[in-house]
This record gives structure tokens, C-alpha cells and sequence, in this order.
């Protein structure tokens, strides 16, 4: 269950805000549709409910608000626009990525693959997949964890009718299983048709929360639409010839030509138009949507008077007594919607409505799921690449669905292909997270795309290639060979590499944030940056070992055994490489985590030599600074013991490193960026 309280988003400026104390409840085992149009609030009530937006209210999920829930995935699920994914990722790659941040089994991303119909497309990278084939993708990991409550905004948008079909029907399935599932649409008619309570909005706040039953009733009414050059004739004629035979028939003014007359039929309209002698363009069946406000009139006004002027019944707030059987009205006209005409096609997407007493009860229309064009695999066109076929709904006979809500005049009956889609199996989750949760995670998303593999490439050929150019103009010392570094370049470009690649490590975590609706589902504080450092830090001495074995190689093929010979201090130099290219990575995190861009975290790389070490060197040649020299001995004599395995000299090799111009302004600048990195993470947790 879901229920909100007092939901207020924070004003801009001088304008209101765009939600102002919404309060609804979502109960569970029900679809629960907030309706409204564009620019209602619809998705800022979504922001707020999960805590992506500030402003102020509450929201409970089961009894609790989402930040007091361990592990928000797995009690709810979300979709909020398209797939927030690498486009280079596939997409079986994506989920296997998002069983490693919510905990779960990865044998749970074929599960959810097969039960939404895209294990055909497991492969293919979600840059190129399709509208419909992206929402699927949505879907399929907005059920991942096996969540309680689904959360969706407009999830069908763009879809087809089948594919919307098929969409509400997974989305019922999980109700009828106990969940909770609350969605979004702008259509009325798509909100009667698929929702069991309808919430509407209307300029950031809550006008109407009905059953649909009762949405249905008094929001949507069958009008004809008619099209006449007279029309302000036939409008009084019309208006005359119910008041006589004591009819309930509204005729609104459309604008120019039109008029939508409401409690009559085409027959009764054509026969009056025929009688007095009016053209006639169009007449058509529709059903008109009263407008936002049309849930809050509860209670008819009283029966007009036998003298009552004739305009009464043609005031758009006005209502006149009804026969029995005909339909209310409960909204002013002055918000119905342009006519929208129903054609009995297979894509037809509004339900056959009950006819009114005055015609003659036919029998309705086979819906559109049941034609063999629309449903049958056989029958129906070979699909595009990009679209593979819908799975089929199967029975479930062990777990019926709710029971549907009382039949209405635009409610359609139902029907043997509403059957519900199956779900995938429920998973048991461990109770308590894995330390491993996040490194798995960054392992997952650092291997599943081919740019981290790529840059490694280029920057191996790009050194060796250096390395070579350097042997062969001179004048450069040996290590600098090894590392292919030219006094003219601040960073050699193993480091620039291992810099890049830690800063993507941030980088595409903003620019495709995949876990940006799914707060807290990997710890985005200490947990997820100790993965991405420990990730980092591997990545790049791998790179460092790598470009000095390849450049070391190719000054042996090229210029013999003399270029390529092992230094006598190659400790020091060893430790002082690694810990150059190590502290370039981490930097590249860092600065990429609290600048939230991955330009950002290169650029603090290079910030380092270039910026911050001349600022280190003037420090340090100051008459002020002692030297550093002896500090190695001085160390053994203040420990008074020799490590084991002959410790101290790695111990001395690190100081060594950390005198140093490079490695002192590395150092300071780390600090800097984690006491930057926490002072941010701290403060967005405390918002």
C-alpha cells in the first residue's frame, strides 16, 4: 500500500509550486492511475513520493518511507521515462548489472527477460532498441527484485495498442498477486479501461479520487458528434424536441460547425435534422471526456420548473432530470475534449459503450484483443527485428485475478484473451547485504561495456609507440623510456588512461544514471566508492605493468638489450610509477564523484602536474623546509626493530615516493577531493 500525505514540491521563484498538498492512497492488489494533463504534476508527485526532488510531504511504502526501507529495490520498483542505461551495455548485461546492485540471484535477469519476451534481444545494445522494446526493458527491471509496489510513469507511452494491451495486462497480473501498482496516463479513456481507482490532477492538485466504476460515470459520457453548417439551428430544434418529450439531452457548441449532443443517438439526431430540413455533414458516436473537475459534483441539481427558459437546458453547469437508463451529467462542457471518433478497426482503443434506451440494444462488438489479426501468431505480420513477438498470456488458474469492478456504460465486458500474463517466480532475497554487493556491481559495470577495454588498447599502442620515437631522438633517461614519459608531457599516457578510466568510473553513473530511481539500492556512500577505488586501483596497476612490459619489449626488438635492461633502483622507481598511475585513477574517481561529470575528473588529473605540483615545488625549495634526506634511518632507529621479509625497505621506498614533487602534490590532492567527495555525500544524505 501506498499512501501520500500532503505532497508540496518546492515553488520556483515566483511561481507556485507545481504540486500543492496531494494526498491520495494506492491500496494493495489494485492498479491505481494518476490521471491529469500535461504539466498537472503527475511526475513530480512520482519525484516526490521517491525522494528525487526536494519539497516537502510524506510518503509510506507498506508504513514506511523510503529512506527508512534497507533495500528500496526490492520493495519498490520504478520506471520514469526511458531505460536509464549505457547505450553500448546489452541488455542482458544492463540487468545482470542491476541483480548485482539490488543483491539477487543473476539467474533472475533470464527470468525477467523471458517473462517480459526479449530473450530473443538479450544481446542487442539498448542504443538501438525500439520504443516498445525499451519500456519492456523497463519493465523487466522494475521486476527484478521482485518488489511489492510498482511505480510507473506513463509506461505506455508511444506503444502500440497490442503492446499497451500487453503492458496493462503484466501490470494487472501483479496486482492480482497482491501487489501494489500505481501509473500515470493523460488519456481518460486508457485510465477507465485499465485502472481500478482513478486519482486525477489538475494544476498540481488533487480534483477527483474515484473508483473507476465511478470515473467512468461521470467523467466519461457517449456524445454524438455532429458537423452541420446550421449548427445554432439544430442546437434549438434539438433542445425543443427534448424539452417537449421530456428528455435528458445536453447539446454543447463545439466552435464553428460542430456540436456534441449528449443523451441521444445518431438515429434520433439524423431523424430531427431530417424532419426540419438541416444539412448534415457527420454524425458520429464518441464518448466525451467531461474534463478534470468532472469527479467533484456528486449531487444533481434540482428539476427545472415546466416554465424554465429554454437556454436552461443548454447551460454547460446545468443538468435537467433523467429518464431512467440515460446517462448523468456531473462536469461543465467548457473542458470537453475535441471528438475523438471510434472506428470498429483492430486497433480500435475505446470500448464499445452501452447504446442508450432511446436505440435499440445491439449486441457490442467482439473487442479488439480477440480478432485474429491483432492476437494470432499466425495471422499476424512477420515483426521487425526490433520487435520480437509478445509471449503469450497464459492461464493461471492457481492465482485469479481481482475482481473486476462494477459494470458501467463505458466499462467493456470481458472477455477469454484478458487473461492474465504470468509473472516471473518470486525470488528469496538474503536478509542481510553482501559486502560483496558492491564490487560485484562496479566489476559488472566497468566489464559489461568496451570502452574501459578500448582505452586500455590505445593507450598500450600510444605508449609503445612513444617509447620507440623517444629511443631514437635520445637524450632521455632510461625509466622515462619504460614509461614512455617526455619531459614535455605533465602525465605519461598510462596515467592519462588510468585517470580517464576512474573518472568514467563517476562519470557514466551521472550521464546514464541507471540507479537514479533506485536510491540506496547499492551504497552510494562508503560502499560504492571503496568498490570503485579498489576497481580503479587494479585497473590501473594492471595498465602500469602492462605498458612497462610492452614498452620494454619494443626497445628490446628495436634497439637491443641495452634500452630495455632492469634499473638498479628499480624499487623506488617501481613504487613511485605505481603509485603514479594508482593516484591518477583515483583521482579521476574522486574528482568525477564530486563534480558529477567525467570531463571534470580528467581535468583534475591534469590539474595535478600542472597546477598543484609547481605549487609543491615552490614549497618545498623554501629556506623554511628541512630536508628529507635520511629519513629512512631515521625511521628504523625510532621503530628500534627490523620489519620481517625486509619491510623497511618498502617502508623507505614509500617515503621516498611521497618527498617526491609528483607524489607529494598526488597525496594532497586525494585528500582534498575525499574530504570534498564525503563533505557532498554527507550533505545530500542529510537533505
Amino acid at each position: 500500500m501506498i499512501q501520500a500525505f500532503g505532497l508540496t514540491s518546492d515553488p520556483r521563484k515566483d511561481l507556485p509550486p507545481a504540486v500543492d498538498d496531494v494526498s491520495f492512497e494506492a491500496r494493495a492488489g489494485h492498479v491505481t492511475t494518476l490521471l491529469g494533463a500535461t504539466g498537472a504534476g503527475k511526475t513530480t508527485v512520482l519525484r516526490l513520493m521517491l525522494e528525487l526532488q526536494q519539497g516537502r510531504g510524506v510518503t509510506h511504502f507498506r508504513g514506511r518511507p523510503l529512506h527508512r526501507i534497507a533495500h528500496p529495490s526490492r520493495e519498490v520498483g520504478v520506471l520514469l521515462g526511458d531505460v536509464p542505461g549505457h547505450p553500448g551495455r546489452t541488455v542482458r548485461g544492463h540487468l545482470r548489472m542491476l541483480c548485482a546492485a539490488a543483491g539477487v540471484p543473476v539467474r533472475r535477469a533470464d527470468e525477467v527477460l523471458e517473462a517480459v519476451g526479449l530473450v530473443s534481444l538479450r544481446d542487442e545494445r539498448l542504443g538501438t532498441l525500439s520504443r516498445g522494446v525499451d519500456r519492456r526493458l523497463g519493465l523487466a527491471c522494475a521486476l527484478l527484485a521482485d518488489p511489492h509496489t510498482l511505480v510507473l510513469d506513463d509506461p505506455a507511452d508511444g506503444l502500440s495498442v497490442r503492446e499497451g494491451r500487453w503492458l496493462y495486462g503484466m501490470l494487472r497480473a501483479h496486482a492480482a498477486h497482491g501487489g501494489t501498482v500505481l501509473v500515470t496516463t493523460a488519456d481518460p479513456k486508457e485510465a477507465a479501461r485499465t485502472a481500478d481507482r482513478v486519482v486525477t490532477l489538475d494544476g498540481g492538485r488533487v480534483v477527483a479520487d474515484q473508483e473507476a466504476a465511478d470515473f467512468a460515470r461521470t467523467r466519461l459520457r457517449p456524445r454524438v458528434a455532429v458537423r452541420t453548417p446550421h449548427a445554432a439551428r439544430l442546437a434549438a430544434v434539438l433542445t425543443k424536441e427534448a424539452r417537449t418529450g421530456r428528455r435528458s439531452v445536453e447539446v454543447v457548441p463545439e466552435g464553428g460547425n460542430r456540436l456534441s449532443v449528449y443523451g441521444s443517438t445518431c438515429a434520433d439526431v439524423g431523424e430531427t435534422a431530417f424532419r426540419h430540413g438541416i444539412l448534415v455533414h457527420q454524425l458520429a458516436d464518441e464518448v466525451g471526456d467531461m474534463g478534470a473537475g468532472a469527479g467533484e459534483t456528486a449531487q444533481l441539481p434540482p428539476e427545472p420548473p415546466p416554465g424554465a427558459p429554454d437556454h436552461a437546458d443548454q447551460h454547460a453547469g446545468t443538468d435537467s432530470p433523467q429518464a431512467p437508463g440515460t446517462q448523468q451529467d456531473t462536469a461543465e462542457h467548457g473542458d470537453a475534449t475535441p471528438p475523438q471518433p471510434l472506428t470498429a478497426t483492430a486497433d480500435e482503443t475505446t470500448p464499445p459503450l452501452t447504446p442508450t434506451p432511446a436505440e435499440p440494444a445491439q449486441p457490442a462488438p467482439a473487442p479488439a484483443p480477440a480478432t485474429p489479426e491483432a492476437d494470432t501468431p499466425a495471422a499476424s505480420p512477420a515483426p521487425h527485428p526490433n520487435e520480437p513477438e509478445l509471449p503469450e498470456p497464459p492461464p493461471t488458474p492457481d492465482t485469479p485475478p481481482s475482481p473486476p469492478p462494477p459494470p458501467s456504460p463505458s466499462t467493456p465486458s470481458p472477455s477469454p484473451t484478458d487473461s492474465l500474463p504470468e509473472l516471473p517466480p518470486p525470488i528469496s532475497v538474503r536478509p542481510a547485504p553482501s559486502p560483496l554487493r558492491p564490487l560485484r556491481y562496479e566489476l559488472r559495470r566497468a566489464t559489461g561495456i568496451s570502452v574501459g577495454f578500448l582505452t586500455g588498447a590505445v593507450v598500450l599502442v600510444v605508449s609503445a609507440l612513444t617509447a620507440v620515437l623517444l629511443a631514437r631522438v635520445g637524450h632521455t633517461p632510461q625509466h622515462r623510456l619504460l614509461a614512455a614519459w617526455p619531459r614535455e608531457l605533465p602525465l605519461p599516457p598510462a596515467a592519462l588512461g588510468a585517470g580517464l578510466l576512474g573518472a568514467l568510473a563517476f562519470g557514466d553513473e551521472f550521464r546514464h544514471p541507471a540507479l537514479a530511481a533506485d536510491r540506496g539500492t547499492v551504497p552510494r556512500r562508503l560502499g560504492l566508492l571503496a568498490a570503485k577505488l579498489l576497481v580503479s586501483a587494479v585497473t590501473a596497476l594492471v595498465l602500469a605493468v602492462l605498458t612497462v612490459g610492452c614498452d620494454a619489449e619494443l626497445l628490446h626488438l628495436f634497439y637491443g638489450r641495452e634500452l630495455a635492461r632492469v634499473p638498479p633502483d628499480w624499487l623506488s622507481l617501481g613504487a613511485s610509477w605505481v603509485g603514479l598511475v594508482i593516484g591518477c585513477a583515483w583521482a579521476g574517481v574522486l574528482a568525477a564523484g564530486v563534480f558529477r561529470s567525467t570531463t571534470a575528473g580528467l581535468a583534475a588529473v591534469v590539474a595535478v602536474p600542472v597546477v598543484v605540483v609547481p605549487l609543491v615545488q615552490e614549497i618545498l625549495v623554501g629556506p623554511s623546509v628541512r630536508s628529507a634526506a635520511g629519513l629512512p634511518l631515521r625511521l628504523r632507529e625510532l621503530l628500534l626493530s627490523q620489519w620481517p621479509f625486509g619491510g623497511e625497505r618498502y617502508l623507505s621506498a614509500v617515503a621516498g615516493v611521497l618527498a617526491q614533487p609528483v607524489g607529494g602534490a598526488l597525496t594532497l590532492s586525494l585528500a582534498a577531493l575525499l574530504c570534498a567527495y564525503l563533505l557532498t555525500t554527507l550533505r545530500s544524505g542529510a537533505r
